[in-house]
C-alpha cells in the first residue's frame, strides 16, 4: 500500500505538518511526501491513496494548489483521499473545523474534488522570515483578529499537534475500513 503526500507551502509549517504526518503513516503505509510545486507527472496507479496539504496565505490558497487540483480531481476521486488546510485563522477554536474554517468551507463547496477526510489546523507565525510588507500586514492582521504582534519572538506556533495526530490516525482508519 503506498501512500503520496503532496504539500503546498509557502512559509514551511505545511511542510512540517505533512512530514510529522508522514513519520506516523510509515508505522503502518509506505509513504511518499512531495511538495507539489515540483510535480511535474503522477502516476496514479502507483498509490493507493493520497493526503494533501495547503497553506492559506492572504486568504487564498496558491495558484499551482488550485490548478493541481482542477487538473487532477478525477484521479483524486477514484482513489482514498484526504485534504489538510493550514491557516492561522484556525487558532481560534470556532474558526478550526472543516465545517467552521471559511477557506475550508469555501474551498469544498467549489471543488470538485471531494476528498475522504478533511481536517483544518493552525500554523505559525515567525516573523523573522517575512519580508518588511508581508510583516506589517500579518502583524495588522494579528492585531486585528486580537493574536500575536510581537515580531521580536523568533516563532509563534499554534499547530496542535495532537490534532494532527489525531487526524493521521483517522487516515490510517479509513485506510483499513475501506480495505
Amino acid at each position: 500500500m503506498k501512500t503520496l503526500i503532496l504539500f503546498s507551502s509557502r512559509h514551511d509549517q505545511t511542510k512540517k505538518i505533512a512530514t510529522y504526518i508522514a513519520n506516523i503513516l510509515k508505522n503502518e503505509l509506505e509513504c511518499y511526501i512531495q511538495n507539489i510545486q515540483n510535480i511535474s507527472y503522477i502516476n496514479w496507479s502507483q498509490y493507493d491513496r493520497v493526503l494533501i496539504g495547503a497553506s492559506i496565505y492572504y486568504g487564498h490558497f496558491s495558484s499551482v494548489f488550485e490548478k493541481f487540483i482542477k487538473t487532477h480531481f478525477h484521479f483524486l476521486n477514484q482513489i482514498m483521499s484526504g485534504f489538510f488546510s493550514v491557516n492561522l485563522l484556525a487558532r481560534k477554536l470556532e474558526k478550526s473545523t472543516p465545517f467552521t474554517n471559511p477557506y475550508m468551507r469555501k474551498f469544498l463547496l467549489r471543488s470538485q474534488w471531494k476528498p475522504n477526510c478533511c481536517a483544518v489546523f493552525s500554523g505559525a507565525l515567525c516573523y523573522a522570515r517575512y519580508n518588511f510588507f508581508d510583516c506589517m500586514m500579518i502583524k495588522l492582521i494579528m492585531y486585528i483578529t486580537k493574536g500575536e504582534t510581537n515580531g521580536n519572538r523568533k516563532i509563534i506556533e499554534y499547530t496542535d499537534w495532537q490534532k494532527v495526530s489525531v487526524f493521521a490516525h483517522e487516515f490510517i482508519q479509513l485506510q483499513k475500513n475501506k480495505i
